[in-house]
């Protein structure tokens, strides 16, 4: 049954996460976090921090983690192969579909349509794991850490990698003091 469940939450995550691993997150998130218990929130946010930090597709990487720690290797394969094999087959079939009606005002509409959705979904999930993150360190250090890193990232061009192992630095050194 849990083999079933972890095939059916990314499978449904990565089908309706339209645009790529970014927009597939938050429905993750809602089947990860929310629907399963699989994770905690907080749990969640370090995955995906590490993800990022990580290269390679972000929806693949919390497929295998969550998948091996839910039910060892199977559970890596069956998220796996739930998260890659219906948009691999879909992006074929599409693709095809795409190059006959690439001039089609409805297949121009449906991608500009489909961006706002997007958008509001990713604020979302944003806004939730911030009042976490505000929750566990203060709202001051939050507001200060997201301010260098929008800084850094945005007037710098620093790789967001950077800034993430960055902070998990921050955060090791902090918690080490504190907690003395």
């Amino acid at each position: 049954m849990v083999l079933l469940s972890l095939f059916v939450g990314f499978f449904v995550a990565n089908v309706l996460g339209y645009g790529g691993g970014p927009s597939s997150i938050p429905l993750m998130y809602q089947e990860i976090v929310n629907r399963h218990q699989w994770l905690t929130n907080q749990e969640f946010s370090n995955m995906l921090a590490l993800g990022n930090a990580l290269p390679g597709p972000i929806a693949t990487k919390i497929a295998a983690y969550v998948g091996y720690d839910v039910y060892g290797w199977w559970g890596l394969g069956i998220a796996l192969f739930a998260t890659v094999f219906p948009s691999a087959l879909a992006l074929i079939y599409l693709l095809r579909m795409i190059q006959r009606h690439r001039q089609s005002l409805v297949v121009k509409g449906m991608t500009l349509m489909v961006q706002p959705v997007i958008a509001v979904m990713m604020l979302i999930l944003t806004w939730e794991i911030s009042v976490d993150a505000a929750y566990s360190i203060g709202i001051e250090q939050s507001l200060i850490i997201a301010g260098i890193a929008f800084l850094a990232i945005g007037k710098f061009r620093i790789h967001p990698a950077f800034i993430i192992i960055a902070s998990f630095a921050y955060g090791g050194i902090y918690y080490t003091i504190i907690n003395g």
